[in-house]
């Protein structure tokens, strides 16, 4: 296994910064020491993830549409390209904004960073993958993706994101890579969502069915955001072109999900299976080979230490609401 690189950076651009993902990133970018200029149009991110580091000293917010154009006042050393609607509730309710996001935003913030001499890294996604016909799914892999259904919005326009990131680097020679993460979860992740993790939790919490799609046999891999953004830092910094899977190896079941939010958060709710949307995987586990040998990344939290931190952080958003 090779050293992970170390490397600092003095100005980050992140966008999507005030998302989920980007958020987190935005935090340990700024307590590396980097300064942080994060970009978003707040159609799926929120003010209240960044509101904390709004008085920090190298943060600044800019509210801009990526898609429209990417200005920004001082010249970054890094580009991090996270903006795009990712859960299903959001992806198929923005179905064009999402596509103009992967397509229009990705060269924008290419453009930004060849211009700035910058490093540039997509998040692209395990959805890359579709359907997969291969367990696990290592990055040689092509995927198996329907280019007409309803998920296409995203998928393809993470795809096309991979494609026009490579045609930029061998056509312009800027510095790029691309990971792809896989069913990241933790705090700041919204209750309604459409995804797994938070929509069970929310579930338990408040007493409801936890809600499971067609038999529950289908799987996810699960990694906790903290072991995703450490896989991020670790891709720029090492100056691979990638593609490369952040996630984690260990497969869950949904019904398993299911039944393991409920012992941990204590709650009483019953299990209510419900109709499998279309095109909904049947497997999705990286292999991180690449990620362990190339970057010396692997994720170190596991299930339910991820899935106790996050019902906690769902608690005290409860209580703080509930006192307002």
């Amino acid at each position: 296994m090779s050293t992970a690189p170390a490397r600092n950076w003095d100005h980050a651009v992140v966008t999507g910064g005030a998302g989920f993902v980007g958020s987190h990133l935005c935090t340990a970018l700024l307590d590396s020491g980097t300064a942080v200029t994060c970009v978003d149009d707040f159609s799926t991110g929120l003010p209240e993830n960044v509101a904390a580091l709004l008085d920090r000293p190298g943060f600044t917010l800019v509210r801009a549409d990526v898609s429209e154009g990417l200005t920004v006042e001082r010249p970054p050393d890094l580009v991090l390209h996270f903006a795009s609607p990712a859960s299903p509730a959001d992806y198929l309710r923005l179905p064009l904004h999402t596509m103009e996001t992967g397509s229009l935003g990705t060269r924008n913030a290419l453009e930004l960073a060849h211009d700035s001499g910058a490093r540039f890294l997509l998040a692209s996604t395990s959805e890359i993958y579709g359907d997969p016909q291969q367990n696990p799914q290592n990055e040689r892999y092509w995927g198996n993706v329907n280019p007409v259904g309803p998920r296409s919005v995203y998928d393809e326009a993470k795809r096309f994101g991979e494609a026009l990131t490579t045609a930029h680097a061998e056509t312009h020679g800027t510095d790029t890579g691309i990971v792809r993460l896989f069913n990241t979860y933790g705090p700041r992740m919204r209750g309604h969502d459409g995804r797994a993790v938070p929509t069970f939790v929310r579930q338990a919490l408040d007493g409801e069915p936890l809600t499971v799609t067609g038999d529950g046999r289908q799987t996810r891999s699960l990694c906790y955001v903290d072991d995703t953004v450490r896989g991020i830092l670790a891709a720029a910094a090492h100056g691979m072109r990638g593609p490369v899977n952040i996630g984690n190896p260990t497969e869950i079941t949904m019904l398993e999900l299911a039944r393991l939010v409920i012992e941990l958060t204590g709650s009483r709710s019953q299990i209510r299976f419900v109709g499998r949307p279309t095109d909904d995987p049947a497997v999705r586990c990286p292999d991180i080979t690449l990620a362990r040998d190339k970057l010396a990344w692997e994720p170190r939290v596991s299930a339910e230490e991820g899935l106790r931190h996050t019902i906690t952080w769902f608690r005290d958003q409860a209580t703080a609401t509930a006192g307002r």
